[in-house]
């Protein structure tokens, strides 16, 4: 059966990327158009994300990338409005956020258990028009039915907190000594999933001061600012002379993740959750190679077991991210989110579209 909302206007308020240069443009654009198994969603919160202000500030990852014109966004939650015909799961009514890789379940990663990193993915926001918009059409596969209990902000950034379950889980965290490069947001999420994950010290790196003491807040036994000297050495000292057994890397730095490699110890795990701007030169031989390390490419979030672990966590109160939702903004105030995201002063940023666009 389908359904649409009658008073449903046939274009949207977007924000988009329309040529290759920095910054955003809110525009109209036509309401995606839905095929029998899709679900159109009306957007009520999103998140701004590290990628978004690599597309903001159109740098060398974004160049290489990204293909104006494009509406970006890619954390939300929402209500659906519409179904296709062969929609069985999904109502409109229904709370929902949504997986945003779209992956083309035949390739072999898909048949196999890895639609997280199909070949073939598109991601909304990104390979396709996101969800900085009034609607967004997505999959019934990938949409995600909310649980009543989780706030409508929580919910909004279940993608990045996914990142941050994925990786955490992905290393194996329980009872081992973490060090976690990099406390932007996706950073801070980590720190309390380590701990819910049974991590026995975790400790956090960072340039930010205030970001530094928020981690320390969320359960990081120690932190430390990544330019003093002799911090590999302080990190071995605290670890019997051996270096922590996890690095969670989540800066996308170069100089982060070359020091961070030095912290771990010999056979220990790197899970690699940070996208660089640039090529990043390392010492494969010394960094890797000798000291015989397991190394985590991660990307995005597992469909779905991630999704209903981060749901859990949130759920349970294991993991609040009150702290961490440093800003909840109008909507049309989006540059003044990426200038907060620019100045350091925010830690995750939220965007409330409810209300805000009809005026």
């Amino acid at each position: 059966m389908q359904y649409l909302a009658p008073d449903m206007a046939s274009t949207m308020k977007s924000l988009s990327k329309l040529r290759p240069e920095p910054g955003f443009v809110l525009h109209e654009v036509p309401v995606p158009a839905i095929g029998p198994t899709d679900v159109l969603i009306k957007v009520e919160k999103v998140g701004v994300c590290g990628t978004d202000f690599h597309i903001y500030s159109w740098d060398k990852w974004a160049q290489n990338r990204i293909k104006p014109p494009l509406v970006i966004g890619h954390e939300f939650m929402g209500t659906v409005v519409e179904v296709g015909a062969a929609v069985t799961l999904v109502k409109p009514g229904d709370r929902v956020s949504a997986e945003g890789h779209i992956a083309d379940l035949t390739c072999v990663l898909c048949r196999t258990g890895q639609a997280h990193i199909c070949e073939h993915v598109k991601i909304i926001g990104v390979d396709r028009d996101g969800a900085f918009a009034e609607y967004i059409a997505m999959p019934e596969y990938n949409v995600w039915k909310l649980d009543p209990a989780i706030p409508d902000e929580f919910a909004a950034i279940f993608d990045p907190l996914g990142n941050a379950v994925h990786t955490v889980m992905a290393a194996g965290v329980s009872t081992k000594s973490v060090v976690i490069t990099g406390v932007g947001s996706i950073g801070l999420m980590a720190i309390p999933v380590a701990r819910a994950a049974g991590a026995a010290s975790v400790y956090a790196i960072d340039v930010n001061p205030a970001k530094l003491e928020l981690a320390k807040r969320l359960g990081a036994d120690e932190i430390f600012d990544a330019r003093t000297p002799g911090l590999v050495d302080e990190i071995k000292r605290r670890t019997n002379g051996d270096g922590v057994e996890v690095l969670l890397e989540m800066s996308g730095s170069g100089s982060a993740i070359d020091m961070g490699l030095q912290m771990v110890r010999n056979g220990g795990t790197a899970a690699l959750l940070g996208i660089p701007s640039d090529n990043v030169n390392i010492n494969l031989a010394e960094r890797i190679i000798f000291k015989g390390l397991t190394v985590l490419g991660i990307n995005g979030r597992k469909m779905f077991e991630t999704w209903y672990q981060t749901q859990a966590l949130v759920k349970s109160g294991r993991v609040d991210l009150r702290p961490i939702i440093t800003h909840v903004l109008p909507f049309h105030e989006f540059d003044r989110a990426f200038e907060l995201m620019r100045s350091g002063e925010a830690a995750k940023i939220v965007l409330d579209l409810k209300g805000d666009l009809a005026k």
